[in-house]
């Protein structure tokens, strides 16, 4: 059972204020809407219908705002011109960096990634430069609250989980564990955690990197608002990377 990554602390804690902010209920819109139009409107046999929906629920997305968005998607009045675009490069220190986007205008968004992470030092790659650092795996964020790391894992392992990470602190607000899947049994064990009675704030199919990357000082907090400026790009749907930020540098830096 692995540690938890200080800097996946920040970034749950970012989430849930653009989740009351709405910016990630936009996001998520958007993907309900493409992923209606490109394979239909039934949960059922659209698995990333079913994937985009799950999100729009741990983010307490209300049922009619998601059932409107699927009726958008199935309609085609939306979405029509949005394409996935992935992009890759390298923050400063090195960082691997993946982001997923859905574009009606690649022009616009490689220009806004490609300034954003020149601001801060880093650059766009070619594609496949930092993909191969990373696996395509089942992630799944659970509340810590109640809950131990004997009884995380026996629930995970059972379930056909992979591997499980621990809070540094379970008692502490806000705390989660996070259970790796492969990608053919992620529905089973997400379904299997909540049937235990676990809550599960995250859940989707992620980039995971192999190796993490760890760094301090201002390189650590120019990763940190480099991540949390592409992040805002309205045509960004999903940032992974391999930054880690030990416990201590996170003090030091007052995050």
């Amino acid at each position: 059972m692995a540690g938890h990554s200080a800097w996946k602390n920040i970034k749950r804690r970012k989430e849930a204020v653009d989740k009351k902010r709405g910016k990630v209920w936009t996001k998520i819109a958007k993907a309900i809407i493409v992923a209606a139009r490109n394979g239909g409107p039934d949960p059922a046999s659209n698995l990333t219908l079913r994937y985009a929906i799950d999100e729009a629920r741990y983010a307490n997305m209300p049922r009619d705002t998601i059932e409107r968005n699927v009726k958008k998607g199935a309609g085609e009045k939306d979405g029509a011109g949005y394409e996935t675009v992935r992009y890759e490069g390298y923050g400063p220190g090195g960082v691997a960096i993946i982001v997923d986007t859905l574009t009606d205008n690649r022009t616009r968004t490689v220009t806004f990634l490609r300034e954003t992470l020149g601001k801060y030092g880093g650059n766009l790659g070619n594609s496949g430069c930092v993909a191969y650092m990373f696996d395509h795996r089942g992630l799944i964020v659970i509340k810590a609250d109640g809950l131990t790391d004997d009884r995380v894992m026996e629930v995970a392992v059972e379930a056909g989980a992979t591997d499980v990470e621990s809070p540094d602190d379970p008692g502490e607000d806000g705390a989660t564990y996070t259970v790796y899947t492969d990608i053919t049994s992620f529905q089973a064990v997400k379904e299997k955690l909540e049937a235990a009675g676990m809550t599960i704030e995250e859940a989707q199919l992620a980039m995971v990197p192999q190796t993490k990357t760890t760094v301090r000082g201002e390189v650590a907090r120019d990763n940190i608002d480099l991540i949390e400026q592409i992040e805002e790009i309205d045509d960004v749907q999903k940032v992974y990377t391999s930054l880690d930020v030990p416990p201590d540098e996170v003090k030091a830096l007052g995050r």
